[in-house]
């Protein structure tokens, strides 16, 4: 899987946040789900339908290509875990969520599989697949 950035990644675990709270997804549910201005969206939807991560139909609900979706799970399944595993540790879901955000896309593979080990093995389970729809 190619390297993209993180801005990238934050659009497209949105989408497939969004995806699965109202269904269909168009750029102005981005715009209030990140806080972006309208032009900003605009242009990385552009970028994202450039790279083959985003389709968008005639009527503008955004989907994510197969390539997207699997960008999309794998930093939305980080930064549910994260959130959890730092809730566990006593911060407020707030703050876990906030910091959850900050480190999901730059944590090496293997401290993430670390820290998802440490936290099964001594706190349960934990979700880290988001529900199908």
């Amino acid at each position: 899987m190619m390297k993209i950035y993180e801005s990238a990644e934050d659009y497209l675990e949105a989408i497939l946040v969004l995806r699965e709270r109202i269904g269909l997804v168009r750029s102005i549910d981005v715009v209030n789900e990140l806080g972006y201005s309208k032009p900003s969206v605009s242009v990385a939807m552009k970028k994202l339908r450039e790279n083959g991560y985003v389709v968008v139909d005639g009527e503008g609900h955004i989907r994510l290509t197969e390539d997207g979706e699997a960008i999309a799970s794998r930093v939305y399944s980080r930064h549910r875990l994260l959130t959890q595993f730092f809730i566990r540790l006593g911060v407020s879901p707030e703050v876990a969520a906030a910091d959850a955000c900050k480190i999901e896309h730059d944590l090496s593979e293997e401290t993430f599989e670390k820290i998802k080990a440490h936290a099964q093995q001594h706190g349960g389970t934990f979700e880290t697949e988001h529900p199908e729809t």
